[in-house]
C-alpha cells in the first residue's frame, strides 16, 4: 500500500495562522446553521451541506495541512491524539534539521490508508471517470422537479415551501420536458410515478460509469470525496469544494419547482426557453470551475493511490 514519505515542515507561526484564517472562512457558513438549529429553523438552500452530507460543521472546522507536512510548535503536540495523526520519530525529526525529542506531529499517512483504502480507491476511480466523459447539459434541474411529481402537498420533500407552478403546473413541466438524469443520489428521491420518465436508470452499482462533469450533483459531490479523505488533504482544498458546492446548490434550487424569492433566491424559470438558457450558462460556469477542482482532487489523491493523477 502506498505511502507518502517525504515530509515538508511548516514553520511555527504560520500554521496557526493558516488554521485562524481557515476557521474563520468555515464559521461564516456553519455559525448561522447552528445559531438556525439551535432556535428550530430551517433554511431550504443554506442548510442543505450541512445536513445531506454527513461532514458535521464541527468536523468541518477542524483545519489539516494535508498529508508530508509536519507541524511544530503551540498546539502541534495535541494532535497527535488526533485520529490519523503521529509524533515524528528522531530519524524523521534529523531529516528535518530538528533536535531529538522535538514535539512535531505529522497525519498518519499509513494508518489512513489502513482505514480509509476503499474510500481512496473508490474516489480515484470517481474523479477519473468523471473527468474522461463528455459534460451533458440538458438536464434543466428537472430532477428537482421530478422529486414532486404527482405528490400531494404534504408528501413533499420541503413542505414548508410553495410550488411556483402549483402542483398541476409543476406537472406538467415535467411530462412537457425530456428527463435524463444520470445521478443516483438525485435519482433515488423520484416519486415512484416520475422514476419510468427517466431515461437513464442510475444506480448505485452504475454510479462510476454514468457520473459526468456537467452534472450539478456531480459537481457538488466534489465535496463529499474532498472531506472523505481528510485529513489526508489540506483543508484549504476541502472548503474550496464547500464553497463552489454552496453555490451550486444555490442555484439548483432557484432553478427548482419551490418558491424562494422570500428568501432572497429569484427563480430561474426553466419551463421557459429563457430560462433554459440561463440554467446551462450557469450549468457550464460551475462545471468547468468543477473540472480544475477534480485535476487538484486527482493530482493530491494520486501519492496516496499509487496512480497517475
Amino acid at each position: 500500500m502506498p505511502v507518502v514519505e517525504q515530509l515538508s515542515l511548516l514553520a511555527d507561526g504560520e500554521w496557526q495562522l493558516r488554521e485562524a484564517a481557515y476557521q474563520e472562512r468555515v464559521r461564516r457558513y456553519a455559525d448561522p446553521y447552528l445559531a438556525r438549529r439551535s432556535a428550530g429553523q430551517k433554511h431550504p438552500v443554506e442548510d442543505f451541506l450541512f445536513t445531506y452530507y454527513t461532514q458535521k460543521p464541527g468536523q468541518l472546522l477542524r483545519w489539516h495541512p494535508g498529508a508530508g507536512v509536519v507541524l511544530t510548535g503551540a498546539g502541534a503536540a495535541a494532535r497527535s491524539s488526533w485520529k490519523h495523526y503521529r509524533m515524528l520519530d528522531d530519524g524523521e525529526l534529523a531529516s528535518l534539521g530538528m533536535p531529538s525529542g522535538s514535539t512535531a506531529v505529522t497525519v498518519d499517512t499509513r494508518a489512513f490508508l489502513e482505514d480509509r483504502h476503499q474510500a481512496v480507491t473508490f474516489a480515484g476511480i470517481i474523479l477519473r471517470g468523471t473527468a474522461a466523459r463528455p459534460a451533458q447539459f440538458g438536464c434543466f434541474g428537472l430532477h428537482e422537479w421530478a422529486m414532486v411529481y404527482r405528490q400531494d402537498k404534504f408528501d413533499l420533500r420541503h413542505e414548508y415551501l410553495h410550488l411556483r407552478l402549483g402542483s398541476a403546473g409543476t406537472d406538467k413541466v415535467v411530462e412537457d420536458n425530456r428527463i435524463r438524469c444520470s445521478h443516483f443520489d438525485a435519482f433515488r428521491f423520484y416519486t415512484p410515478d416520475a422514476k419510468p420518465l427517466n431515461e437513464l436508470e442510475p444506480s448505485r452499482e452504475k454510479q462510476r460509469d454514468l457520473e459526468q462533469p456537467g452534472c450539478l450533483h456531480a459537481n457538488m459531490d466534489l465535496y463529499k470525496w474532498a472531506y472523505k479523505l481528510v485529513p489526508a488533504l489540506p483543508s484549504e482544498l476541502v472548503m474550496e469544494c464547500f464553497e463552489l458546492s454552496w453555490r451550486i446548490r444555490a442555484m439548483d434550487m432557484q432553478a427548482s419547482p419551490y418558491d424562494l424569492a422570500e428568501w432572497g433566491y429569484p427563480p430561474i424559470r426553466i419551463e421557459t426557453a429563457e430560462g433554459k438558457a440561463a440554467y446551462v450558462e450557469n450549468q457550464r460556469a460551475f462545471a468547468a470551475e468543477a473540472a480544475a477542482l477534480r485535476e487538484r482532487l486527482a493530482v493530491q489523491l494520486a501519492p496516496l493511490s499509487g496512480g497517475p493523477a
